[in-house]
């Protein structure tokens, strides 16, 4: 009986530990699209060092995602042109997880 309650519990409790498939360790995206994604949003930092830009991006359909801010790798020419506070349309790869570039 115990053992039947505690799994009851622990079904209904866990959606509320449930992350969106983005949110994941390594930010992977959750679908692959068939090629370039455009999407807006707002840089939020830049780190030349690790080669990423983190964006506020709006909803990204093409990947099913919901709008969130996510670190994304970006080659060295994104990571001169990204300014912290701008809003910016960038075009990520297929795959989502590389800002190719960014206006």
């Amino acid at each position: 009986m115990k053992y039947a309650l505690s799994a009851a519990i622990l079904t209904l409790a866990s959606p509320a530990f449930a992350q969106h498939p983005a949110h994941g360790a390594a930010g992977q995206p959750s679908a692959s699209a068939a090629g370039p994604i455009k999407a807006a949003g707002v840089v939020k930092s830049v780190n030349p060092k690790a080669g990423t830009v983190k964006i506020h991006h709006a909803p990204i359909p093409a990947l099913k995602w919901p709008a969130m801010i996510m670190d994304f790798k970006a080659p060295p020419s994104v990571i001169a042109a990204a300014r912290v506070g701008r809003s910016v349309t960038f075009t990520l790869n297929a795959t989502g997880d590389q800002v190719t570039s960014l206006q």
